[in-house]
C-alpha cells in the first residue's frame, strides 16, 4: 500500500485511525500534521500530546516535524489522556492533535483533531480538506515556510486536575473505596492525579484501588475497551473482593468511563448519564439559569429524557456521533450531553467529553448520600434494554422495509438516525443503525420489561438476519 492509498484508508468520519504498519506511517502523520497545521493557522501554538502506545511518541514527533516544516509552532504536552488534551486546546485556546487508537488493539493508532477551544473537526467540518492537502503533500512534499515552527514541552497534568477539581467538588463526601482498572491506559496517569495527590491536590475522601494502572499499550491484562463485558470481569471481582462501593473502568484514552456497583453488576451509561444530567441541570437552576438544554442520543434510555423533563429542562434528542454531539452542545448551549457509549459531554469542559467529569459526579451523588450504588443506579434503571447487537446485513433498505412491514404499524417512524419504531402506547422501541464502516446493522431494543424487550428484541433478529 503506498502512503496515498494509507491517507485515504485512514481518515476516517471523526478523526484518523489505522495500523500502525503500511497504513498510519510517519510519512503519512507528517502529511496530515502539516495540512492542520494550515487548516487551522498558526497563530496559535499548536498542542501535541499523545497515550501510551509504543508508537505515539514516534509519530508525535513526526506531526510536530509537519507542523513546524509550515512554520507553525508546537506545544508538547505529552503523554496525556484525550479528555487533558482537550483541556489543553480548550484553556490555551489552541489547536490540538492528539495520538491516540481509544479502545483499539495494540496495533492501531489515531489522530483525534481539534480546533481552538477544544472544537472537534470531522469531514464535514475541515477533516476532508486537510486529507485533500495531505494528499498533494505526500504527491508533491511539504513545502517549507521562511521562517520554521519552535518546539516547546509543558506538562499540563496539574491544571488539569485543578480544573476538574473545581468542577466537582469531592472534599465533604463520606469515604468511598473505589477500585479504578485503567487497562494499562492513561487513566493510570490521571486517576492518580485527579482523585490522589499526584498532582499536589489535597487528599479527597477516597481509597483507590488500582487495578493495572501501569501504562504499557501492549494491553497485557485485557483490552482497554469496557464496552465489552469481557474486560469487566476482572474488575467485577475486585470490588467484591474488596467490597468496594463501586468500581470505575477507564478506556484507553481514558475519555470513555464505565460504572459497576458494589455487587459487580455494571451500570449503564444510560443511567449515568441521568445520574450527571440531574446534578448538571440543578446546579445551573440554582444559579439562576432558566431554559436549560441536555443532549441525549437517540439510543439513550428513555429514562434519559424523562429525568431531564422532571427536572424542569429541555431534552435534545441527537444521532450518535462524537462531532456530531460536539456541534450541538455549541449550537443549543447544552449544560450536558449523554451518550449510551459512555462518553459524557458538559458545557464547562468546552462543550468536550470527559470520563472522568463523569466518574467525578457520580462519586459526588454517591458520597453525598447513605444510597448505594446499586440502588443510585436502579432509581434510573426501570426499563429492560438489549444493548446493541450487531448483525452482518448488505442491504440495509431492504432489512428497513421488513422491519417497517413487522413493526411499522403497531409504532412511529423515525429516521433521524437510521430507523427508530416507538410503539403506540411507549412500551416499546426498536432502533437499528447501519455501521459508517462495516456491513453491520446495529439493533437497540428497550421495553417496560424484560419479557416484552426479549420478544421485540427475538422479533427484530429474525427478520434482520433473514
Amino acid at each position: 500500500m503506498t502512503d496515498a492509498d494509507a491517507l485515504h484508508a485512514v481518515v476516517k468520519a471523526y478523526d484518523v485511525r489505522g495500523l500502525v504498519d503500511g497504513q498510519l506511517t510517519p510519512a503519512v502523520v507528517r502529511a496530515l500534521a502539516a495540512a492542520f497545521a494550515d487548516e487551522v493557522g498558526i497563530a496559535q501554538p499548536i498542542v501535541v500530546g499523545f497515550d501510551m502506545r509504543p508508537s505515539s511518541p514516534g509519530l508525535a514527533e513526526a506531526a510536530a516535524e509537519g507542523i513546524r516544516t509550515r512554520g507553525g509552532d508546537v506545544l508538547r504536552i505529552g503523554l496525556c489522556s484525550t479528555d487533558e488534551s482537550y483541556f489543553a486546546s480548550g484553556s490555551l485556546a489552541a489547536p490540538a492533535i492528539m495520538f491516540t487508537a481509544s479502545h483499539n488493539p495494540a496495533a492501531y493508532n489515531g489522530m483525534k483533531l481539534a480546533r481552538a477551544g477544544a472544537q472537534s473537526m470531522s469531514l464535514d467540518t475541515g477533516l476532508s480538506a486537510v486529507r485533500d492537502r495531505a494528499a498533494t503533500f505526500l504527491e508533491t512534499g511539504i513545502p517549507e515556510a521562511a521562517t520554521r515552527g519552535t518546539l516547546v514541552e509543558r506538562d499540563v497534568l496539574a491544571d488539569y486536575a485543578s480544573h476538574l477539581r473545581s468542577l466537582v467538588d469531592l472534599s465533604g463526601i463520606r469515604p468511598l473505596r473505589v477500585v479504578v482498572d485503567a487497562a494499562n491506559g492513561m487513566g493510570g496517569l490521571t486517576v492518580p492525579a485527579v482523585l490522589g495527590t499526584e498532582a499536589g491536590l489535597a487528599a479527597l475522601p477516597l481509597e483507590i484501588v488500582p487495578m493495572y494502572f501501569e501504562l504499557d499499550g501492549t494491553f497485557p491484562n485485557h483490552e482497554a475497551n469496557p464496552l465489552e463485558p469481557a474486560n469487566l470481569v476482572d474488575l467485577q471481582a475486585a470490588v467484591v473482593q474488596h467490597d468496594a462501593d463501586l468500581g470505575l473502568a477507564f478506556d484507553g484514552d481514558a475519555d470513555r468511563c464505565f460504572v459497576v456497583d458494589e455487587h459487580g453488576a455494571a451500570v449503564s451509561p444510560s443511567a449515568i448519564s441521568a445520574i450527571v444530567a440531574l446534578r448538571e441541570v440543578r446546579r445551573v437552576q440554582a444559579a439562576g439559569e432558566t431554559d436549560v438544554v441536555v443532549l441525549h442520543n437517540l439510543i439513550s434510555s428513555r429514562v434519559v429524557p424523562e429525568t431531564i423533563v422532571a427536572a424542569g429542562a429541555t431534552p435534545v434528542r441527537t444521532r450518535v456521533g462524537h462531532s456530531l454531539i460536539k456541534a450541538e452542545m455549541a449550537r443549543t448551549n447544552a449544560v450536558f450531553g449523554g451518550e449510551h457509549s459512555a462518553h459524557y459531554y458538559f458545557r464547562d469542559f468546552y462543550g468536550a467529553d470527559n470520563g472522568m467529569l463523569a466518574a467525578m459526579h457520580v462519586l459526588a451523588q454517591l458520597g453525598g448520600s447513605a444510597e448505594t450504588m446499586s440502588a443510585l443506579a436502579g432509581r434510573f434503571s426501570p426499563y429492560a434494554a438489549s444493548g446493541e447487537i450487531n448483525s452482518t446485513v448488505h442491504d440495509v433498505p431492504a432489512a428497513y422495509a421488513r422491519i417497517v412491514d413487522a413493526f411499522g404499524r403497531d409504532g412511529e417512524l423515525d429516521e433521524l438516525d437510521g430507523l427508530c419504531i416507538t410503539a403506540h402506547d411507549r412500551s416499546w422501541w426498536i432502533s437499528v443503525r447501519p455501521s459508517n464502516t462495516e456491513p453491520l446493522l446495529r439493533l437497540n431494543v428497550e421495553a417496560e420489561d424484560v419479557g416484552t424487550m426479549e420478544r421485540m428484541r427475538d422479533a427484530a433478529l429474525a427478520i434482520i438476519r433473514v
